[in-house]
């Protein structure tokens, strides 16, 4: 059993070694880290390193045969059980239209290729030839479904393959049709005012280190997630976080500190404080908040690579309007412009007959008597993949 010290020391030099080579620290985190370490505990003192170019050569091929490996029993997992096939277009930082393909199953998820789809017309015809193309490598008979964006042309393209391969299920990303849901809120009149308002005040905070300075101090303070630029779900998140913080704020604005400061006396102090100060602001905020919550958390199980997600789908948007009728209660001239929202989307993009399949074979589901959604779309996706 090694001492304290000894552990400190060794503890200090792998610190080093982070330190040293600016290593980021969730490396630490790798499920091979430990390996390493056990690995050379097993030779003792006098282990050598590898050198710069066995590391970057004869190490890397090793590497490399045992990640073909890995994909081959990946494969042979494909035959027995199915996979799903993924194409995620994308742009990357030279505007070049990069499409990757990607297999998932139980065992896990593999990357096949990446397509430069930039001197491409992507019509419908070229699109569903390059499909066939990565779908004849994978093997038609192996794969359950296709899972692109929603665009119109990858729509198509997915219909003309299922057409060609029967088996084969075209399905939209769930995580892009919820964020499209999610934007489309944000699109209302006044949830774009709600916006627009809690972002006056995050700005005000962030562009004054004295206030800062201020909320900082307070028990249990944390900062105010702030909206990105690609996720719309952020929006919502931002507007729950800055409720969260309503207590603190509107300490500041009525202390002695922000009352003797020249803040207190600007067009933007007064109007910030304005803001910071109206009820029906932290209402709506709390109300905008609560309505996206089942919707977000729905996104989170659908990004996630935890467990997969299929079977929760058809569930989640279920509750998820469930709940805004209930927030409402069951008033319908208040719920309707919200449950329009996730119907069109739900309806025109993202109900396929396997989600309905999916939810009515999960176990989670199946012996929830009391919640179990009984509509007869259930049933007949079901049977439509039974027949298929």
């Amino acid at each position: 059993m090694a001492s304290k010290e000894a552990i400190h020391r060794a503890d200090l030099a792998v610190g080093r070694w982070f330190y040293d080579s600016c290593i980021p620290f969730n490396a630490i985190n790798s499920a091979f880290a430990q390996k390493v370490v056990d690995g050379i505990a097993a030779i003792g003192p006098g282990y050598k390193l590898p050198s710069y170019h066995k590391l970057r050569v004869n190490i890397l091929q090793d590497c490399k045969e045992e990640c073909k490996l890995l994909i081959d029993s990946y494969r042979r997992s494909w035959k027995e059980i199915g996979c799903t096939l993924m194409a995620d277009g994308w742009t990357d930082n030279r505007n070049r239209t990069l499409i990757n393909f990607l297999v998932y199953c139980p065992r896990g998820i593999s990357f096949l290729k990446s397509v430069d789809a930039s001197d491409i017309t992507k019509d419908v015809k070229t699109l569903c030839s390059l499909f066939c193309e990565v779908v004849e490598w994978v093997g038609p008979e192996n794969i359950v479904q296709l899972v692109t964006d929603n665009a119109a042309n990858y729509k198509k393209a997915g219909e003309l393959l299922h057409e060609r391969f029967g088996n084969i299920c075209w399905s939209p990303c769930s995580a892009h049709c919820l964020n499209l849901i999610l934007r489309d809120f944000g699109n209302m009149n006044h949830i774009k005012d709600l916006a627009k308002r809690a972002s006056k005040v995050t700005v005000f905070v962030y562009n004054h280190v004295f206030i800062l300075a201020w909320l900082r101090k307070r028990e249990s303070w944390k900062e105010i997630i702030r909206p990105g630029a690609t996720r719309f779900a952020t929006t919502f998140i931002t507007l729950k976080s800055l409720y969260e913080h309503k207590l603190d704020l509107q300490a500041f604005i009525t202390s002695k500190a922000f009352f003797d400061s020249k803040l207190s006396k600007t067009v933007k102090g007064q109007e910030v404080s304005s803001i910071i100060l109206d009820t029906k602001f932290w209402n709506d905020c709390l109300v905008s908040s609560k309505l996206t919550g089942p919707l977000i958390r729905l996104l989170r199980i659908v990004d996630s690579d935890e467990k997969p997600s299929m079977g929760f789908l058809y569930d989640g948007m279920y509750r998820a309007r469930k709940a805004i009728k209930l927030m409402f209660k069951n008033f319908k001239r208040l719920y309707k412009p919200y449950t329009s929202i996730i119907k069109r989307r739900w309806d025109r993009q993202l109900r396929q007959g396997i989600h309905c399949a999916a939810y009515f074979l999960n176990p989670h589901f199946q012996y929830d008597k009391e919640n179990f959604c009984m509509k007869s779309e259930v049933m007949q996706g079901l049977v439509e993949m039974i027949w298929e």
